[in-house]
């Protein structure tokens, strides 16, 4: 992963600076985000309607809609995955990888995960991380560590934001209806409402539902993103990695001629005393010269800073300039209370129009308290047992633990005994960090491929299958699982199976003994 390529600029933020990082990221690639999700989504959602107004249900056509947005949300999480190291993908690019890129992952999504609220930030790690699907658990709960809560909200926001856009649209269409027809047209929506809508109106509400989600899913798409970024770079110290190359860049394009000047400069210094004389007619020349550009903007005197402060303090001080007049009058409690009754009537056609927005807030409300008990139910055992310690002392955060994997860029001749030296010297998660890019480099040379920059593991994983010998799919899929293992899971391997991978990785790769 060439992390010098990112075009964002990394830092730890707080959960919710990565959640507005995400959001910028969105809005920043707009077009290239919403080209393809409406290509995608309106003709689906216009088969799902018909086929649902033929079969005389709408609601399936609701149901299959929002059943299928994990599907959707691939569209902003391939266009933000690949922005973010580069240019951004065109539409027909966009659309073209949605009918092989991360389906293997889509299956959980849509059945048992689909109602996680953790989906925001589980998506990036199912769709970029090559984790197999055994270990999918424990990654996502090494991301996820801190920042649940914050996942679990910005959903529950989104969803909010979609119902808020939804009834918003509604009461648009209300304000269009003539002022004399408004309780007769208020009555006539809401006993249709009770009793059965027409197709059409429930088409006309989904297709408001559906504009209300298309305008908030890619940024809860992206906020996710934003999270996951975020979380990566507390774990791994991306900012710091970028910085050191950045800094080695730097150095290495200048230290020739810094050299050279230095050296230019110490040949032809004059004595210090000589120097000192030469800049004293510099330094009076310099002064003359700020002093007749101030008379030619302020006049032939120089302003007098005391003197104008005084002026402005008198200026604002004048009672002309700033009146002030505090008046008091004694007014009977009657009219007062009238005044305040007169003020708070409604018409009737108003309170006969708020009656229905008030059962569906009143609805809405419960709703939300429903969905507040079953969320503390659902995680009782992490915060329950907090609750009954009462006031014993926290537990001090865990050190957040920190890649080891920064590398030079040139990989050292015999790669084979430089990764056994550092695992002697103790810097175990730096030697297989070591036999991994070596590896990903042995694999791009035998598959005669070019990786992207910033390619994960699962793109890695699934360009390795170009390799013709079977043996050598085998031996850099083991590498990547134990890589994996150790920078996510802390879980190293013993040292008699270090050696072992390290064998097969000479053998099948041709590195030094």
């Amino acid at each position: 992963m060439r992390l010098e390529s990112l075009r964002v600029e990394l830092r730890p933020r707080s959960p919710w600076e990565a959640v507005e990082l995400g959001m910028a990221l969105v809005r920043t690639h707009a077009g290239a985000i919403w080209r393809p999700w409406l290509l995608l989504t309106l003709p689906v959602f216009a088969l799902l309607n018909g086929l649902a107004l033929m079969l005389g249900a709408v609601w399936l056509a609701w149901l299959a809609m929002w059943w299928l947005k994990p599907v959707f949300d691939r569209v902003p999480m391939y266009v933000l995955s690949r922005a973010v190291f580069g240019e951004a993908p065109d539409t027909r690019e966009t659309l073209r990888a949605q009918w092989r890129w991360g389906w293997r992952a889509m299956w959980p999504m849509l059945l048992w995960r689909r109602f996680s609220p953790m989906r925001a930030l589980t998506l990036p790690v199912d769709l970029l991380e090559g984790v197999e699907p055994r270990r999918l658990r424990e990654r996502r709960g090494v991301l996820a560590g801190g920042i649940g809560g914050t996942t679990a909200l910005l959903t529950f926001t989104c969803l909010g934001f979609v119902a808020v856009l939804a009834f918003s649209a509604v009461s648009v269409g209300l304000l269009l209806v003539p002022f004399e027809y408004l309780p007769e047209t208020g009555r006539a929506l809401w006993s249709m409402a009770r009793v059965e809508p027409p197709g059409w109106l429930q088409v006309l509400l989904h297709l408001l539902v559906w504009l209300a989600t298309s305008l908030v899913e890619p940024f809860y798409v992206g906020a996710g993103f934003g999270l996951y970024l975020n979380r990566r770079t507390q774990i791994e110290a991306w900012d710091v990695e970028i910085a050191f190359r950045r800094l080695r860049a730097r150095l290495q394009a200048g230290a020739a001629t810094l050299l050279v000047a230095i050296a230019a400069t110490m040949a032809l210094a004059p004595p210090s005393h000589a120097q000192g004389e030469a800049m004293c007619p510099l330094q009076a020349a310099k002064t003359e010269v700020e002093a007749g550009a101030l008379r030619e903007i302020f006049g032939k005197e120089l302003v007098d800073e005391r003197a104008f402060r005084d002026a402005v303090g008198r200026a604002y001080r004048d009672p002309l300039l700033r009146p002030k007049q505090k008046v008091m009058r004694w007014e009977p409690r009657e009219l007062q209370q009238r005044r305040q009754a007169t003020s708070s009537a409604l018409p009737p056609w108003l309170a006969s129009l708020l009656a229905p927005i008030g059962v569906i807030g009143e609805a809405g409300l419960w709703l939300l308290l429903a969905l507040l008990v079953l969320a503390l139910a659902l995680t009782a055992r992490h915060w329950w047992p907090w609750l009954r310690a009462g006031a014993a002392r926290r537990r001090a955060p865990a050190p957040v633990q920190t890649s080891e994997a920064s590398l030079p860029d040139v990989l050292p001749d015999d790669i084979a005994a430089a990764a056994r030296a550092l695992w002697r010297e103790g810097r175990p998660r730096r030697a297989l960090a070591l036999l991994y890019r070596a590896s990903v480099e042995a694999m791009a040379e035998r598959a005669g491929i070019l990786l992207v920059p910033g390619a994960t593991e699962s793109e890695c994983l699934r360009a390795s299958r170009r390799m013709p010998e079977g043996e050598d799919r085998e031996a850099f899929a083991r590498v990547v699982r134990v890589w994996q293992y150790a920078a996510y899971a802390q879980r190293l391997p013993q040292e008699t199976e270090f050696e072992t991978l390290l064998g097969t990785l000479a053998r099948r790769f041709g590195w030094a003994a």
